[in-house]
This record gives C-alpha cells, structure tokens and sequence, in this order.
C-alpha cells in the first residue's frame, strides 16, 4: 500500500468513525465518548483539547476527518435516526449494541496496556455498579419531564458534552427521562436556530470545562480509569437493550442489524491494526 493509499484509507476511517460517534451521541442509551474509546480516537482528541499547541500539529490530519464526520452524524443524520427510531427503536439499538460487543475486545486489550491490578478490576466492577443501577433509575424509575426552553436545550448540550469527555455517560438517556430527548432531535432534524444557538455553546463548555481534568486522571491512573469505562460499556449495554417487540420479524431484523454492527466493529479493528502495521512499517523502513 502506497502513502497516498494509506492516507486516503485513514481520512475516509477517521470520517466513518466521526459520523458514528456523532449518530451515537444522538442514539438514546448509547454514549459517544465509549465509541470515541473503542475507536482509539478518545486519547488524541483529549490530546488536543488540553494541549491543542502540540497536539494539532501532531493530530489535525485525524481532526478534520472526525470533525467533519462528527458533523455529518450528529446533526445531518438527526432526520434519519429520528424516522429510524420511530419506526422501530429495538432495531436501530441492536445496531449500535453490536457496534459497541464488537469493540470490547479492543478495549480490553486497550485497558490491559499498564497491566490489570486488583484495584483496575475494582473499578471496573464498582463503575458497572454505579452505571448500571443510575441508567436503570433513570430510565425506568425516574418519571420527572419538564417543558423543552432555550436553557433546558442549553443543559441538553452539556449533557452531551459531557458524553463526550467521559465515556459511557449516555446523555440521551436522561433526556429521554426528562422529556426532552424528542423535542432535541426533532430541533436538530429541522435545524431549528434556537435548538442550535442553545445546544452547542453549552457542549462546547462542557468539554472545554472537564477535558484537562479527565485528561490528567487518564495520565495518573490509567489501568483505573481504563478498566472504569469497561466498566462503563458493559453496563450502559446492558441497560439500553430493548424488552419488548412487535413480533417474529422485528426481532430476526434486530438480530441481522446487531450482527451487523458487530461485524462492521470487527472490520474497523482489522483496518486499525493493518493501518497500524503499514505505518510502523513505513517508519521502520525510513
């Protein structure tokens, strides 16, 4: 494979990897920061935002893909996944379920890079816990909605925001809990001014206000926090899968799109490890 071939391979990667991670953002139960993870995208974006004076020379070939891609899932996909669920939200789930089984080996060969201590398995055990028990209070205990404003949209972007910089924070999940997870992505569908105007400065705030502090904890305590978003994934998978269907065909049509996603993750883990190999080969050779 030529450079020019393999650059061209790591922009349209990158460009696939954004548009997912922005959809997963959108996508109710599923946190776009854990497939910022298992897309070993989550370590130069944070890269980037704590230390953007040497990490955009170092990284903005991979930026501008994922931003564009970002872009691309998160609002212009709004109108697809908003019909998508409507239609039928146990099969767009099961897609992005199999997305994120498919890339749990990944991380947990990721986690394991420092060793595994008896307090990383800890972690991972007490983060399942917590995940688990506060997604499953929210989303089928908790029955608090408020009326969608300018500010309640400006605290939808935090929460995703927020998802952003601490994976497995499924922010879709406590709006829906709240009411206003419709009304976000019908306003994101249409391009509503005030839903983006409100939305958006508060996901930049939030990732701009928390970045350096996750950033420094990943640096610390890396087998712990590694091993607390596997900890993270599993639980928030667990919770989101669905319960109830409408019959035989919408569950075999659920099984093909878990499948599906789990072997478009496994494709993705080839093409990172081949990419990988021919640019440490290239290196190696120069």
């Amino acid at each position: 494979m030529t450079g020019d071939q393999l650059r061209r391979m790591q922009w349209l990667r990158n460009l696939l990897c954004g548009a997912l991670i922005g959809v997963g953002a959108i996508l109710p139960g599923v946190s776009g920061g854990v497939l910022a993870v298992v897309f070993d995208i989550y370590r130069p974006f944070m890269e980037v935002l704590t230390h953007p004076r040497w990490a955009l020379p170092k990284h903005w070939r991979m930026m501008v893909p994922l931003g564009a891609g970002w872009c691309l899932g998160f609002l212009g996909v709004a109108r697809g996944i908003a019909a998508a669920i409507s239609v039928s939200a146990s099969v767009t789930t099961w897609l992005f379920i199999g997305l994120i089984v498919g890339t749990v080996p990944a991380l947990f060969r990721e986690a394991g890079k420092e060793g595994r201590t008896g307090g990383a398995w800890a972690s991972l055990i007490l983060c399942a816990l917590a995940v688990f028990g506060g997604l499953f209070y929210v989303s089928r205990v908790a029955g608090a909605t408020v009326t969608p404003s300018f500010w309640w949209y400006n605290f939808c972007g935090v929460l995703w925001g927020v998802g952003i910089v601490v994976p497995g924070f499924t922010s879709s999940s406590v709006m829906m809990a709240l009411g206003l997870y419709r009304p976000m992505l019908e306003g994101l569908a249409a391009m509503d001014i005030q839903v983006l105007a409100a939305s958006l400065p508060g996901l930049g705030l939030s990732v701009a206000l928390l970045a350096r502090l996750v950033n420094w904890f990943f640096r610390r305590h890396y087998a712990l926090a590694f091993h607390g978003i596997l900890g993270f994934v599993l639980a928030s998978t667990l919770v989101i899968i669905p319960s109830s269907y409408g019959g035989a065909g919408e569950i075999a049509l659920s099984a093909l799109c878990g499948a599906g996603g789990f072997v478009l993750a496994f494709l993705l883990d080839r093409l990172d490890r081949k990419l990988q190999g021919t640019a440490a080969g290239s290196g190696d050779s120069q």
